[in-house]
């Protein structure tokens, strides 16, 4: 057994704030009030105004509110912050035996954006 000591938990306050559970672009994010978030690209401007309205749940101090999908009025808005392309990957196609070989590559659109307010 090594020598280092258990890790402890630190409960920050974070840890208390409300919280929310959006779906935008296919995906879900868990979000909170001044998080950044790396999102499938959104036809915006900088520092344009972002409203979420798919909020799958919502997690005050009094209990989580579930939807069934989503909760009737609640609402999440971010600030875009910018436009970009991620790292570009490499996609490599072969067919085996018949001398076919394509290099290729792709760079995936997203949009960065600020959570500012949580509504529900």
């Amino acid at each position: 057994m090594s020598n280092q000591p258990k890790r402890q938990r630190v409960q920050t306050e974070r840890c208390n704030r409300m919280y929310a559970i959006i779906e935008t672009g296919g995906k879900q994010y868990k979000v909170q009030d001044g998080d950044i978030l790396y999102i499938e690209k959104l036809d915006v401007q900088p520092s344009e105004a972002v409203v979420f309205d798919k909020v799958l749940a919502v997690g005050k101090d009094d209990g989580v509110v579930v939807g069934s999908p989503t909760v009737a009025g609640a609402t999440v808005t971010a600030k875009a912050i910018k436009n970009g392309k991620g790292k570009k990957i490499t996609v490599f196609t072969y067919r085996p035996k018949k001398d076919y070989k394509r290099k290729m590559g792709h760079r995936q659109p997203y949009t960065k954006v600020e959570i500012e307010t949580i509504q529900g």
